[in-house]
């Protein structure tokens, strides 16, 4: 786990249902947790307020951190993807994207495509994506200030349902993310049992909840969510979710008293922490 990740994950997790701010010293305490130093903490809390995505204030003699618009915007739209899946049937419509960006701008372009695979989007040609999803909307707006991007929205039906489970292998590859939902499952399917027996308390709860968190999070970038209609059979995507949020539940409780207590512990009166 990178650090700069985790310092937002604690936000994300735990310091925004504490105020949404925390001292350095509470910082230091609790990345303390992931055996990182000091020192290096420091530097990322520098640089994640150089680059507009923490705020600092003065407490004293103390320095307290926040949290941007930005960057809780940020981690909001990731949590959403990362905690819910759409729910309803499908009303059997494909939405697709067709995008134009000039050959100067690769940079933008690989921007983009990264966007349209976190909206679930998957590539039926170079430029041409589509979902089962309709989010064209949000993929639009979030290149609205761009010029050099056209984007073209449609609505389609394919001839039938053979046709849309074709498009669906086409556009993503459902059997290795499927080996992927297999092989986190194998890790935290068996420690279900630990998690219930209340095995993991203080520091080592936290860890794992995070490190939970941080295996899981790279599923939204590669699962489109697609609708039962359009997945192969004894699909593992729905199990590995179900898995996910019974562990990162059973965990809350001695992973928040752990934020408690450290972040109490760090307030010590007089003290530079800043």
């Amino acid at each position: 786990m990178k650090a700069r990740s985790l310092v937002f994950d604690l936000f994300g997790d735990y310091l925004r249902y504490r105020g949404g701010e925390a001292r350095l010293r509470s910082l230091v305490s609790l990345m303390g947790c992931f055996d990182v130093p000091e020192a290096t903490v420091r530097v990322i809390v520098g640089r994640l307020r150089k680059e507009g995505w923490l705020s600092s204030r003065r407490d004293g003699r103390e320095t307290v951190y926040a949290l941007t618009d930005t960057a809780w915007n940020l981690l909001d739209e990731g949590r959403e993807r990362i905690f819910h899946r759409a729910q309803g049937p499908w009303d059997g419509q494909w939405h697709m994207v067709l995008y134009s960006v000039p050959e100067s701008e690769r940079g933008l372009r690989e921007q983009l495509r990264k966007k349209l695979a976190w909206f679930g989007f998957g590539p039926l040609s170079a430029s041409v994506w589509l979902s089962p999803h309709d989010r064209g909307d949000q993929v639009k707006a979030a290149f609205a200030d761009e010029p050099a991007v056209r984007l073209d929205v449609f609505r389609s039906r394919s001839a039938g349902p053979l046709e849309d489970r074709d498009i669906a292998a086409r556009a993503w590859d459902l059997a290795e993310l499927d080996r992927s939902y297999v092989g986190l499952l194998a890790t935290y399917r068996p420690r279900l049992a630990a998690y219930r027996a209340g095995e993991f308390q203080g520091a080592d709860a936290l860890v794992e909840r995070m490190r939970l968190i941080h295996d899981y999070r790279q599923f939204p970038f590669r699962d489109p969510d697609l609708p039962p209609e359009l997945l192969p059979e004894n699909w593992s995507g729905r199990l590995a979710h179900d898995v996910f949020l019974e562990a990162h539940g059973l965990l809350r409780g001695p992973a928040e008293a752990c934020v408690d207590a450290l972040t109490r512990s760090a307030v010590l009166p007089g003290e530079e922490a800043g």
